[in-house]
């Protein structure tokens, strides 16, 4: 093939690619479309307040703030609970009296 056919066979398939995307439309613009609503403004206005006052039912727990939480353990309690664990040595320990085991854990992963 010279260079003239090649040329020719390119402009052939450039022409059919350009019919064939040219069969594909595009959405049409409508322009801005009337609001048809039955509602008032007065009941609109008061579905949004109701809404309002609900709040979010979609978002999750960390976005609700504070939440009242009712103990079973009353005030002493749980202060003589405290001083005990800050007595013991270990505030940091879940578990106080546990004792540690014999083995260190090195020695029992075989290191």
């Amino acid at each position: 093939m010279n260079s003239k056919q090649l040329l020719t066979i390119s402009a052939a398939a450039f022409a059919l690619l350009g019919t064939v995307a040219g069969a594909a439309h595009a959405e049409t613009y409508e322009g801005v479309h009337a609001i048809t609503s039955a509602a008032s403004r007065a009941d609109v206005r008061t579905e949004a307040v109701a809404a309002a006052r609900k709040g979010n039912e979609y978002s999750d727990a960390a976005a609700e703030g504070t939440v009242a939480v009712t103990s079973t353990v009353d005030r002493q309690a749980v202060r003589a609970e405290a001083v005990a664990t800050a007595r013991s040595g270990n505030i940091y320990s879940d578990a106080a009296d546990v004792k540690r085991a014999a083995v260190s854990v090195t020695r029992q992963a075989g290191l």
